[in-house]
């Protein structure tokens, strides 16, 4: 990315940019701090800028933007599998599934061994339903899930068939679990933590969650918005 600050015209007729999404920004905060920056450097009072699947704030890792004339084939790339690399907790449960909430309740655990725990894993691979986080961005009758949550309101959210490739335990210290998922567009991996401490006869709730990749493209050719903005400006 040498030549891009020479031109608008790299942005405005179609740009690719990988960026790794820094802890606590929502997806939409990447989107717009980009479109801030593309606009101030050229001097530019509009363009397009969108990005091709959404990570939680409390999620980190690769985030794929798209500009301009590229805006139009996002939907390409969230079609693509995703590989994440996370941690759940065991014990506990919260009514996010990760940690933006308290936990709600607590759980024995004295019964799950590393071996149950490796095994149950298996039975995430393949065609799964899993129901979508209340406390998600997902619309219902117009309307974001979250906000119906912290309002306190339960909406009804039906279960989706996802599709897991693989679901692999990375490291065991109880009750931390470490994992790494290969997944389908529109899977939950709070959900999944959930289900999986349910599994157990237990609880659990997602910790920690990066995205390591999206098809072919990988987190280690990604780039901070700081990096960028210094790109930008070089």
């Amino acid at each position: 990315m040498t030549s891009f600050s020479e031109k608008a015209t790299y942005f405005t007729s179609g740009a690719v940019l990988l960026i790794n999404k820094p802890f606590g920004w929502t997806s939409f905060d990447v989107v717009k701090k980009i479109r801030f920056l593309i606009k101030k450097k050229f001097l530019l009072k509009k363009i397009k800028v969108g990005h091709a699947g959404t990570l939680d704030p409390l999620a980190t890792g690769l985030l794929i933007i798209c500009t301009g004339k590229e805006t139009k084939n996002i939907v390409s790339y969230q079609n693509q599998r995703k590989i994440y690399s996370g941690e759940l907790v065991l014990g506990a449960s919260t009514s996010s599934y990760d940690l933006e909430t308290e936990i709600n309740q607590t759980f024995p655990t004295d019964h799950i061994s590393k071996a149950l725990i490796i095994n149950k894993a298996l039975d995430f691979v393949g065609e799964i339903k899993q129901k979508p986080p209340i406390f998600s961005a997902l619309k219902i009758n117009g309307e974001r899930l979250y906000k119906k949550a912290r309002r306190g309101e339960v909406p009804k959210v039906n279960s989706r068939t996802i599709y897991v490739e693989s679901f692999k335990i990375t490291n065991i210290e109880m009750p931390k679990v470490k994992f790494e998922i290969t997944c389908s567009k529109g899977t939950y991996i709070r959900s999944i933590a959930s289900d999986f401490g349910k599994s157990l006869n237990s609880g659990a709730y997602l910790s920690k969650l990066c995205r390591t990749a999206i098809g072919d493209y990988k987190i280690t050719n990604s780039i901070s918005i700081d990096d960028f903005e210094n790109l930008l400006n070089s």
